[in-house]
Formats: structure tokens, C-alpha cells, sequence
């Protein structure tokens, strides 16, 4: 094992996460230790997470926030790591007080779910210090809430994606109100710029394409030079699809998304994946999904279906089947 790890180098591939497009093909994006490592290092700085830390993991840890933010991140700052494998707010409550949780991470709608517990029964949260949300909008009156209700010293909001895990993030100390409409500045060793349509950097307050270059941009996609050309250019600009504004100060708000993707309870979701996957239930001739907003999830899906002829099924079947078929946040509601 000594030897395995002293031949490690920060040019060695970490993992390689698969990720959707807008077509829903899963690409494979491929990471090395020398982009995740420094990444992480200043994340958990931002944070506030200290060794010994009981770190409450409810995201998924397929995905990007549970595995890297989550796992990586807990080992690098030898946190004490509390898995839950399905969020239960019930659960959560247990643990924060059983296990004295100090940070929490996730989408806004593992807070809401805490506040409106604590709304129906007092439980002990005085141990929470940080939490880290994003991924969807994040009303200024929450953040204000999980400082005075649910008791977090520091509540912060991110950007990211697989192909760049984090990309900006708001800082200590940063107002609520920044914190809930912005997603923070670009974390150092970054560059950040909003684009025009030809990749032309735009002055502070107009609105463009969010291009991101720098070490923790992957390295590309699996085997498919293809797509890696068409995500980062020459210069080695990463387009992100995103679409924002920066204001002079630097501080990111995303706008739009110039993909069709929508966000739902914190994860990205693809119509095109959604339709393709629902598409092979026999009552459906054909079908198109959009994202529409939720006031618990930020967004969720919603299905129009054109109906084989002749087929009974109606619409709580589909769902029914479409529950049993994919994951659970991809299901239209």
C-alpha cells in the first residue's frame, strides 16, 4: 500500500463520474487527484469543517456533492462521517442530536424539511455550526431561518458541476441576502467569465454563457475527444451551458440554463433522459418534459403525454410505473 500510494502523482486519474447531457447519453468525466485535492482543501477552509466534526452525509454518494463534498472532503479534514443512506427527516433529527451533527450540507429542501419539524416539536440542534446549499434557489428568508431557528453559525451557498466540482462558493461572513441570491465568487485558482455567444468576455452586469478555466477543470471526457472539444475550447475554457450575471464585486447569480436541464430537489435533470426512459411504457405514443417550479423541490418535471390508442392507462399509472423505472427525482410529478 506505502508503495502504491508514494507512486500516486497529482496527475493520476481520481474517478471518472458519468454524467448526462442534454441528449442523455452519460459521458465520463475524468478527474485526477491534483484537481480534487486543492479543491477540497479550500472548500472545507470556507466551511468551517474541523477534524473530529460529525458530518451528516445525506447526499447521494453517486453523485458529485455526497462523494466528493462529502466523502473526500470528511477525510481530508478528518471529520467524523454520519452516512444516511435515504434522507428521513425523522432520521436526521435522531442523528443531529444523538450524534451531535455539526455540519450539514444539501439542497434547501433538507432545511425546509427541518424547520417545518421544528415548527411541530422543539429538538436540540445546538450543535449544528456550517451548512452548504445550493443547486437550486435558496429564499433569503430560509437562510435567515437556519440562522436563528435551526442555530448554524455559517450557512453558504455554491456552484458546480461534475466537470468542475466546484466552481464558486459565498464566503463567511457574506449577508443572507448574498448568500441566497448569489452562489458566490470564483473559488481561488479559478478564472471566471460570462461569455457572449462567440466567447467574448462581458463586463460586470451583463448577461452571458458561464465559462470557468483552471486546474479543476476535468481532464475530459472518456474516451470522446469529441464531446471534450465542444465543452472546452482552445483556450481552455470550460463552457459551463449555464447562463448568469456577475456584478462588479464578482459575485455570480445564475440566470438560466442554456441546456434544457432543470433542477429538482438539488439534482440536475435531462428531459431528453426523462423522455427517453418513459417512452418505453406501452400506453405512451410520445411525450415531452419541462421543468416547471416547486416551492419544496426548486423545480420538478412535468410530463406531457400523448396516449397509445386504445391503451386505459392514466396519469397515476405512468407515474406509478415511472417510480419503479428510474430514480426518484427524475420522476415527473
Amino acid at each position: 500500500v506505502d508503495t502504491a500510494i508514494a507512486a500516486l502523482t497529482p496527475d493520476h486519474v481520481s474517478d471518472i463520474m458519468f454524467t448526462s447531457g442534454t441528449t442523455g447519453r452519460p459521458k465520463g468525466v475524468i478527474t485526477t487527484h491534483g484537481r480534487i485535492i486543492p479543491m477540497f482543501a479550500h472548500w472545507i477552509a470556507n466551511v468551517g469543517l474541523e477534524a473530529g466534526d460529525p458530518y451528516l452525509i445525506i447526499n447521494p454518494f453517486f453523485h458529485s456533492f455526497g462523494y466528493k463534498a462529502g466523502w473526500v472532503a470528511a477525510m481530508l479534514a478528518g471529520a467524523v462521517v454520519v452516512p444516511m443512506a435515504v434522507f428521513d427527516v425523522a432520521k436526521a433529527i435522531h442523528h443531529i442530536e444523538q450524534d451531535r451533527i455539526a455540519f450539514i450540507p444539501g439542497a434547501p429542501t433538507i432545511y425546509q424539511s427541518l424547520l417545518a419539524e421544528l415548527e411541530g416539536r422543539r429538538f436540540d440542534s445546538s450543535s449544528l455550526k456550517s451548512a452548504m446549499t445550493g443547486a437550486a434557489t435558496v429564499p433569503p428568508a430560509l437562510i435567515r431561518r437556519m440562522y436563528d431557528e435551526l442555530g448554524f453559525d455559517r450557512v453558504l451557498t455554491a456552484y458546480g458541476m461534475t466537470e468542475c466540482t466546484t466552481i464558486t462558493s459565498c464566503l463567511a461572513g457574506d449577508a443572507p441576502e448574498l448568500v441566497a441570491r448569489s452562489c458566490g465568487k470564483v473559488i481561488p485558482g479559478l478564472e471566471l467569465k460570462i461569455a457572449d455567444f462567440a466567447g467574448r468576455a462581458l463586463p460586470p452586469g451583463e448577461t452571458g454563457e458561464i465559462c470557468v478555466r483552471g486546474y479543476a477543470v476535468m481532464a475530459g471526457y472518456l474516451d470522446d475527444d469529441a464531446a471534450t472539444a465542444e465543452a472546452i475550447d482552445r483556450d481552455g475554457w470550460l463552457h459551463t451551458g449555464d447562463v448568469g450575471v456577475m456584478d462588479a464585486a464578482g459575485y455570480l447569480r445564475i440566470t438560466d440554463r442554456k441546456k434544457d436541464m432543470y433542477i429538482s430537489g438539488g439534482f440536475n435533470c435531462y428531459p431528453a433522459e426523462v423522455e427517453k426512459l418513459m417512452a418505453d411504457h406501452p400506453a405512451i405514443a410520445s411525450i415531452a418534459v419541462v421543468g416547471v417550479p416547486d416551492e419544496r423541490m426548486g423545480e420538478v418535471g412535468r410530463a406531457f403525454v400523448v396516449r397509445r390508442a386504445g391503451h386505459p392507462a392514466g396519469e397515476t399509472e405512468i407515474l406509478a410505473w415511472a417510480r419503479e423505472t428510474m430514480a426518484n427525482y427524475k420522476v415527473p410529478r
